[in-house]
């Protein structure tokens, strides 16, 4: 794939899309690291509805620590892997109460320092919340979840054996417009969601389908 068909690409997903973001539901930085956190191995539809019913009772780490370990895993035992997500979620809120004054530290160290965050769920928070392009060192980032490893694999945008090397690769090979680097995360996301889906693409409603280099493309 060469950079004409790249910008091509983009161009096509920002014209039906100019302003995508997430679909988890938050109102702060907080409730946005919180939602992610639950978010792994998990839908956003089934975080959503968790903190749905969280949030109006605990949308702060000092309130999420008042409910405790049980309470909190009353409001997310329908997501998976509750338990553990619970412990770090706790720990978490701890961290930023003892160190951080209970805000969401912008700045990359200090979330991976985090305990259940690393740096998709970094990167995360720090491009939808804080509006971040490049991290502390100048550099741009983006957050590699499962569907955007996938179709820059799939369509041969940016093709990588490795979630880092997607990533890399993606930065290096992205048009430096800042809405394209700034919102491909979640054109992506979408995409690979709604549209590339893993186990059957619908490439023939697809805006890109003429563009992409997946050899088995299906009719709808």
């Amino acid at each position: 794939m060469n950079k004409e068909t790249r910008l091509e690409m983009l161009t096509r997903l920002r014209d039906e899309n100019p302003e995508p973001t997430t679909e988890l539901n938050f109102s702060s930085p907080f409730e946005l690291l919180i939602a992610v956190l639950l978010s792994a191995q998990a839908t956003d539809v089934g975080v959503n509805k968790a903190t749905d019913k969280l949030y109006p009772v605990a949308n702060t780490p000092q309130a999420i620590l008042d409910l405790g370990l049980e309470g909190l895993k009353s409001y997310i035992k329908t997501i998976g892997l509750f338990n553990t997500k619970a412990e770090n979620t706790i720990k978490t809120c701890q961290m930023l109460v003892d160190l951080h004054g209970g805000e969401v530290p912008e700045n990359r160290a200090a979330l991976e320092a985090l305990p259940g965050v690393g740096r998709k769920t970094a990167n995360v928070v720090l491009n939808t919340a804080f509006g971040w392009l490049k991290d502390n060192e100048g550099k741009y980032f983006l957050a590699v979840d499962t569907h955007i490893y996938r179709l820059a694999n799939r369509t041969k945008y940016a093709p990588g054996k490795t979630v880092d090397q997607v990533e890399a690769n993606i930065i290096k090979l992205t048009p430096r417009k800042t809405e394209f680097m700034f919102n491909l995360h979640h054109w992506f996301i979408l995409h690979g969601r709604y549209v590339c889906t893993a186990k059957k693409p619908k490439c023939g409603s697809c805006i890109i389908e003429d563009l992409c280099d997946f050899k088995d493309k299906v009719s709808d």
